[in-house]
Order: C-alpha cells, then structure tokens, then sequence
C-alpha cells in the first residue's frame, strides 16, 4: 500500500531542513538537556506541520516555530511534576563548537540558574538575535515586560557568571 503525501510535503521538507537545528539549539538553550531540546523542537516542528496548509505567511515560519518552542518549554515549567534524572550508556552531547568553549559552558550553565521567563527572553533577545517587539510578538507580551524580564535575567546571569579576564588588556 502506497501512502499518499501531502502537497506541502516537499515544503515542509525544506523548512525543516533549513530550521530544525536551530529551533533545536534554542531549546536546548531554554532548557540545558539535548534529550528535552529534542523534544521540544519536535513538537514545535509537528505543530507547525500540522498548521502548514493554514498558514499564508511563510516568510514568519522561524517566528512561529520559535514562538512554539518557547511557548511548550514554559509550559512544561509550569506544571508541577516529578523530575528524575535518567541514566544513559552516552555521554551527554556537547555543545556547538564555540571560538571558546570554556565561556559557552559557563554561560549555558549560568543561563540554566535564570528562571524559565527571564531565559526565554534572553535566549530569544540575544542567541536569536530578535528586537524587543519581536520577542514581546514572540512570547504575547508587552514591550516594556520584555526589558524588565531581560533586564532581571542579565542581572541573574551577572551573579552566577564568573569574571574572565579580557584579551588585550
């Protein structure tokens, strides 16, 4: 039996192509675990498959996976629930090549001490590279909780990051 696919098919296989690594990294931001990153990045990408034929702006699909992303992470923050860690025989994936990769550690685990609001809001302003008004679209805020929730996460971050010493001085 052969299985039919949707027109949007090839389309979605492109996008898909071209974002998955990136809305994956940026949960992996938000939440500190690959294994969850994953998770999070599949279900935006299921959900924006799902609404692929309804949407009529494709040029905005980067917003709307992220606006997912960040969305099914605060969520899940929300929600009072039991959390063990899980054993594996792999070691856990390191992060993206960085030019220095003892900073990136630092800074994703100082990140990881910013509470899940305050870290979207960095993750989108800053790793995203997104303006105040796109990340208040992002998130369904305004655009002053958006620098007051960057301004207490920078502040957060500043505490739990160590002083490293500048080049050239």
């Amino acid at each position: 039996m052969s299985r039919s696919s949707a027109p949007w098919d090839g389309e979605f296989s492109a996008y898909f192509a071209r974002s998955a690594r990136a809305l994956r990294t940026t949960a992996y931001l938000l939440c500190r675990d690959w294994h969850r990153a994953e998770d999070l990045a599949q279900a935006a990408l299921l959900k924006l498959y799902l609404a692929w034929p309804r949407l009529s702006h494709h040029d905005a699909l980067d917003a709307y996976a992220r606006r997912v992303v960040v969305r099914t992470f605060l969520a899940e923050n929300r929600r009072v629930r039991f959390r063990r860690e899980h054993l594996t025989d792999a070691p856990p994936e390191p992060l993206s090549p960085e030019p220095d990769v003892e900073q990136s550690v630092v800074l994703a685990d100082a990140l990881s001490a910013v509470p899940p609001r305050q870290r979207a809001v960095l993750v989108l302003r800053y790793f995203n590279d997104l303006s105040v008004d796109e990340t208040a679209r992002t998130l369904r805020c305004s655009a002053g909780t958006v620098k007051s929730q960057a301004a207490r996460g920078l502040a957060t971050l500043r505490l739990h990051l160590p002083a490293f010493p500048m080049e050239g001085r």
